[in-house]
């Protein structure tokens, strides 16, 4: 929210800037748009105009000499050469360079003069044979000046008012000047169709501002997008670069460990065993035996380092082959056999029958199950139950299930257990505290097998995790080929 009132605060200063350097009272950056849109549709009239000054000025030599309205077409002509001359000076010169007051002053001195030569066109009363035709005509010729002109020059409004308003001006006296209520009638029309295409004007430049300001708006969005965009990719960047030196440091860090680890471990097994002989203090046999579960447990937390290390890095590579899901859900089994028991839960399992190979790295889904069946022992309570099944998925695949009736995990804490280092509530109070690296771990097996991981509890009624193996790594046995004789044989013999 800082960040953006602070971007508001900004922006506010900016537009109050660009209003005060701005030529059109908008923003500094809009003149050059304003003014290039206004040369463009000047050069874009550049033939149309002259086109119908000559249509007008053949119109007028009904009623004046031809030689008094060429010559009056030749003035207009030339006035808007001179202004094309300057809007393509405009379109040649470096926008570094640009000097939009200056611009503005010289292109309205242009159209005044532009509209000093429209004026011109009352003179024709002095010369004409039929006045009264002669103001009709001078009414219409004088409307369609200033509806060209409007047009023309919609994005600069002082422009509009210096090229219209002389021949509105003089046409109007002109007409006033000759009485008649039909004059007057005809004044008031030039009066009105004056102040209406001017007023149009204002609403095309109007227009046309706002739609500059909406790309100008809409430009702004693309570049904060572009920054956001590239921020993103530094952050990210910066991201991986660390989640690399972290894997990398655990790695480096998990190696070192293990080496005077396995020291440790291996003297207190021979202190504990007493190979070398009985001990005088009794109570040495039982500290031997601390230093090496203690040993035995740091051993596993730096192996699950070390695995998840290697798997976020990329670098932990499946050693594939035909496995059985069952025998080393059994193997598993038997291995924590003897710690279940010791807390006096009941291990039950559920082995489908038939099963066919997997294509997998046995050692990978060891560990899956083996971290299962821990998890599922370790949080049950005494008198418990834990029930270990190996069945078909309903996809063809093969699904390793382990379900227990403990204490169940909150659903807000499911996403943190499932992260790494995260732990549960549960967990943290009991006393068998690991890394929380065993679900993780589990999880990138899973997805480095195209496999699934899912985690079902609820509170005081148990929890079940399933690992379910894709249809396509379960090696289902071929169908025998069965080879068909031909109907036809042909035999070749020597006689």
């Amino acid at each position: 929210m800082g960040r953006e009132l602070r971007r508001n605060s900004q922006r506010t200063v900016f537009d109050a800037r660009q209003r005060l350097t701005s030529s059109s009272g908008t923003r500094a950056s809009f003149d050059f748009e304003l003014l290039d849109e206004y040369a463009s549709s000047r050069l874009g009239g550049l033939l149309a105009v002259p086109a119908l000054v000559l249509i007008l000025a053949l119109f007028s030599s009904l009623w004046v000499s031809p030689l008094a309205a060429a010559g009056w077409a030749a003035l207009v002509i030339v006035a808007n050469l001179v202004v094309a001359w300057l809007c393509r000076r405009l379109k040649t010169e470096d926008p570094s360079k640009f000097n939009a007051g200056r611009w503005t002053a010289t292109f309205i001195g242009a159209e005044l003069v532009n509209g000093i030569a429209w004026a011109l066109l009352a003179l024709f009363t002095l010369v004409a044979e039929d006045s009264m035709a002669l103001l009709v005509a001078m009414f219409a010729i004088t409307l369609v000046g200033i509806a060209a002109n409007a047009v023309s020059t919609r994005t600069l409004p002082a422009a509009t008012l210096m090229s219209t308003l002389p021949a509105a001006a003089t046409v109007t006296i002109t007409l006033l000047l000759a009485g008649d209520t039909l004059n007057w009638a005809l004044a008031a029309v030039v009066v009105g169709g004056e102040m209406f295409f001017v007023y149009l004007a204002k609403q095309l430049y109007a227009s046309e501002l706002e739609t500059i300001e909406h790309q100008a708006e809409k430009d702004a969005l693309i570049n904060e997008l572009e920054e956001a965009r590239e921020m993103s990719d530094e952050a990210r960047r910066h991201a991986e670069q660390a989640n690399i030196a972290k894997s990398q440091f655990l790695a480096t860090m998990s190696h070192e460990l293990r080496t005077p680890l396995n020291a440790i471990i291996g003297f207190s097994e021979v202190l504990q065993s007493e190979l070398l002989g009985a001990h005088n203090v009794p109570q040495y046999k039982e500290y031997a035996g601390d230093i090496h579960s203690s040993g035995q447990h740091l051993l596993n937390l730096i192996n699950e380092l070390l695995d998840l290390s290697r798997i976020e890095a990329g670098k932990y590579d499946l050693n594939e082959e035909a496995i059985s899901l069952i025998d080393i859900a059994e193997d598993c089994r038997r291995m924590v056999e003897i710690r279940a028991k010791g807390k006096g839960i009941e291990l039950s399992v559920s082995y489908a029958h038939n099963l066919p190979k997997l294509w997998g790295d046995e050692r990978a889904i060891r560990q899956v199950v083996l971290n299962l069946l821990s998890n599922a022992i370790k949080f049950t309570p005494q008198s418990g139950k834990v029930h270990l099944m190996v069945t078909r998925s309903g996809d063809g695949g093969q699904l390793l299930s382990v379900r227990d009736n403990g204490p169940g995990i909150p659903e807000n804490e499911i996403e943190t257990v499932l992260s790494s280092f995260g732990q549960g509530s549960l967990a943290q109070k009991t006393a068998e505290q690991g890394a929380g690296l065993g679900l993780p771990i589990v999880q990138k097996i899973m997805e480095l097998h195209q496999g699934r991981f899912d985690l079902f509890s609820k509170l005081r009624f148990g929890t079940e995790v399933i690992a379910t193996f894709p249809r396509a790594r379960v090696m289902d046995a071929l169908a025998p080929v069965v080879e068909k004789k031909p109907r036809l044989q042909i035999y070749s013999e020597a006689s």
